[in-house]
């Protein structure tokens, strides 16, 4: 009997585990211990997948048995995925497809997955592996899509795990509006194909093939993304060269022309053409480029017709553009701003354009830019981007940005404080540029909301440091006009500026807030970056050559500095009590010209003209207190050039400003959960003292604990040794 109980005991005990293990499967409990919450959702996750209103599956392509860190990265992807469908409604499903390289044809399912994956435009990526100590290469697929209704959304390059969950998220949501944006499209987008037939002639010429067949190829193509779009697209082909009524069409929109002489003695006769497609649908129209225009050293100018792929692609785009899928973005474009798309001859970059800022912007907004000076802001617009004009704002101007902040407009403001200009003293001195004060007017905006612009630049002895080629010495040299914002110096009170540790920032002035001004004006101010304590300014004959800046010799003109502000609140109009600004009429050239030509013109009666229907304002036109709105300010446009922010959007630069970008479009949940794959941790500075310090108990003291806790040990056996002895003595 007692044998029978010690059986049952040990029954019980084995059910009770198993028992355990079950629940386990199903009621499972997991703490996330990382700061950033790297390995669970994000609020916007969870929203995301809860909300879908149609079935949203996606289909996962991988090959089998890759390397590290591959394998570690297939592993993440199916635990975010069983997180996603753990936070989803019904209609969130997945599906993992093992896929197989060409040379492995010994699995059937793996090459018929294969053609699945080819199919959805999954094509397979070359990684490196090593193999019995050699580095070899294979093929491997590791990419995914998400199937919408009838959308197909591709993420075809599943490389890295720091950003999967931002990009899943980013394309469920934009599946999930574009679904909803198309299903209620009143009227069709059309679709123009415009292609002369004269190019033909001089097409194969040019190293262009087959370009008879190109409107056929497109006609289909775009049949085959309308089954996918609701049937939401309307083809049309135009050839000007037999229709002349389309000369209109050129004019308004910014299509590619080519004009060329008699060629081969004549066999090619001179002619005109256009190629491009015009998507439009209601009053908003995109252009899309069809040839590229490449000019190549030595080789010439080449050209290449855009691929059929990549033409489905456009056409998607801008179709989820023209149904306002992303939010308008707006930006300054005019007084000498720089251009947001860089496009300059035979398809170059514009070297001070915004492109890299543009295109990641543009994987959330509809960047839309505003002339102020032709055309009014936009009422419903989120947030109004002015970087480095170098022309001064009219008061016109300041009052339609001041007017757009008072309907609740967020505005990100960066302004440069100095202007550069050519100086043949500074040329002769080895420094090539020189800095002078610059009023842009938004100056005037930010002193009555309680900023002030100082027209100086900061230098900081925490810079980067530039590696000199050997030719020039080698080592390091320090760009003191580059100061390297650190962790400490970093407000972290905001969500989205809590994964930003450090940053570098470039040609930036100092902002001095006015507390009083701020507090009666009831505004909340964040003081984002600022530099270190061994900063300075610099002020008169500013240049920039490494090789003639040098720190102040005495620590009392070094100090911290304010470097860049958020404001919140509700901000006071700055016209309020003053005469309001009118639009400037601009003056007709031919009627100036005339006019100077002829003194007496000014005198004769001129010819009745339409009134100015400007200058008709509707009541209740000014708004002398503002809605709820947030202003950013750094003084230095460098911030959203291409130097600086990465194609990629990984670097802590980039982060910040799409973070920013975010919060001031009150998307403050994509800011965070965007914010959680920044990996730059820097270390804490210390003092040498404190170095030497750490650096001689890890030498030596660990050492000396050791043999200190071994002599403790054989002092207390031997004393127990004496105990014994002593006992039976």
């Amino acid at each position: 009997m007692k044998k029978f109980g010690k059986y049952a005991k040990f029954l019980i005990y084995g059910i009770a585990v198993v028992l355990i293990n079950l629940a386990g499967v199903t009621l499972f409990l997991r703490a996330d211990l990382t700061q950033n919450r790297l390995f669970s959702l994000s609020p916007a996750s969870r929203t995301a997948v809860s909300t879908l209103s149609e079935p949203l599956t996606i289909h996962v392509f991988f090959t089998q048995n890759l390397p590290a860190p591959h394998n570690q990265t297939e592993r993440y992807l199916k635990d975010l995925l069983e997180a996603y469908a753990a936070a989803s409604n019904r209609f969130f499903n997945y599906r993992f497809f093992h896929v197989t390289a060409e040379d492995e044809e010994s699995n059937p399912r793996g090459a018929q997955n294969r053609k699945m994956a080819e199919a959805y435009g999954i094509h397979p990526l070359q990684i490196q592996m090593v193999d019995q100590d050699e580095i070899k290469f294979k093929k491997a697929y590791m990419g995914l899509v998400l199937i919408h209704g009838d959308i197909v959304e591709r993420i075809p390059a599943i490389t890295a795990t720091d950003d999967l969950e931002y990009r899943l998220t980013t394309a469920i949501r934009k599946l999930n509006n574009k679904v909803s944006a198309l299903l209620n499209l009143k009227e069709k987008v059309h679709v123009t194909l415009i292609l002369s037939s004269s190019l033909e002639t001089v097409a194969p010429h040019m190293g262009i093939q087959k370009l008879a067949d190109y409107p056929e190829a497109i006609r289909e193509m775009v049949q085959t993304l309308n089954a996918k779009l609701y049937q939401k697209l309307e083809y049309t082909h135009v050839d000007p060269t037999k229709d002349p009524g389309t000369e209109n069409l050129l004019k308004t929109h910014d299509v590619l022309q080519l004009k060329w002489p008699a060629l081969f003695n004549g066999k090619v006769a001179a002619g005109t053409g256009a190629i491009g497609i015009v998507m439009t649908h209601g009053e908003k129209s995109v252009e899309l480029p069809l040839l590229n225009v490449m000019r190549i050293p030595i080789l010439g100018t080449r050209y290449e017709l855009v691929d059929l792929d990549r033409v489905e692609e456009m056409i998607n785009a801008g179709v989820e553009r023209l149904v306002n899928i992303h939010t308008d973005l707006g930006y300054m474009a005019d007084h000498g701003s720089p251009p947001p798309f860089g496009r300059g001859f035979a398809g170059q970059q514009d070297a001070g354009a915004l492109s890299t800022f543009s295109s990641l912007a543009g994987q959330n907004y509809a960047i839309k830019p505003i002339r102020i000076t032709e055309e009014t802001i936009p009422a419903n617009l989120g947030c109004l981007v002015i970087a480095g004009p170098t022309e001064p704002l009219s008061d016109y101007a300041l009052f339609q940005i001041d007017q757009a902040l008072m309907r609740g407009t967020s505005l990100m403001l960066f302004p440069d404080a100095l202007k550069e200009s050519q100086s043949r003293q500074a040329m002769m001195m080895g420094g090539g540029q020189e800095f002078q004060p610059f009023d842009s007017g938004l100056e005037k905006l930010l002193s009555h909301w309680g900023v002030t612009l100082k027209k100086s630049l900061v230098l900081d002895e925490h810079c980067y440091r530039q590696t000199l080629p050997r030719e020039m010495g080698g080592g390091e040299q320090s760009l003191y006009f580059a100061p390297v914002i650190q962790d400490r110096n970093i407000d972290h009170s905001l969500d989205f500026m809590k994964p930003i540790k450090g940053l570098v920032a470039l040609k930036v002035s100092p902002l001095t807030p006015d507390e009083k001004r701020l507090q009666e004006n009831d505004i909340t101010a964040y003081r984002l970056l600022s530099s270190s304590e061994k900063s300075w300014e610099i002020k008169n004959r500013i240049t920039l050559n490494p090789m003639f800046l040098r720190p102040p010799a005495s620590d009392e003109e070094k100090e911290k500095k304010t470097l860049a502000m958020l404001l919140e609140g509700e901000f006071p109009s700055y016209f309020a009590g003053k005469p309001l600004p009118e639009k400037p009429v601009a003056k007709d050239p031919v009627d100036a010209k005339e006019a100077d030509a002829d003194p007496a013109a000014h005198t004769r009666p001129q010819p009745e003209k339409d009134p100015d229907l400007s200058r008709i304002k509707p009541k209740k036109a000014f708004l002398a207190e503002g809605k709820p709105a947030r202003v950013f300010v750094m003084a230095s446009s460098e911030m959203l050039k291409d130097n600086v922010m990465d194609p990629e959007g990984k670097t802590e630069n980039a982060i910040f400003v799409l973070n920013l970008l975010d919060y001031l479009n009150h998307r403050e949940e994509i800011a965070v959960l965007r914010g959680k794959r920044a990996r730059f941790n820097p270390l804490q500075e210390t003092s040498g003292f404190t170095k030497a310090l750490v650096k001689s108990v890890m030498v030596t003291g660990l050492p000396a604990g050791v043999i200190l806790f071994g002599l403790g040990v054989w002092l207390k056996r031997r004393r127990r040794k004496k105990r014994i002895q002593a006992m039976f003595q």
